[in-house]
């Protein structure tokens, strides 16, 4: 997908999100300003790997 589409993704549902989640967006897109790419992509990675074994991780913590 190309920059201008997913720009106009973005925005399609930036409009329809709650007010109140604006702010969080926001400041989430200011953090990953502000970080490297290879920061980005680790977070995404663990991100995905804490949600997909979500499940898992609550048995451990029992």
């Amino acid at each position: 997908m190309a920059n201008a589409q997913i720009k106009t993704e973005i925005q399609k549902i930036l409009d329809s999100v709650p007010e109140t989640v604006l702010q969080d967006v926001l400041d989430f897109l200011k953090e990953l300003q502000e970080k490297s790419a290879d920061k980005v992509k680790l977070t995404n990675n663990l991100r995905k790997i804490l949600s997909e074994d979500k499940e898992l991780l609550e048995k451990l913590a029992q």
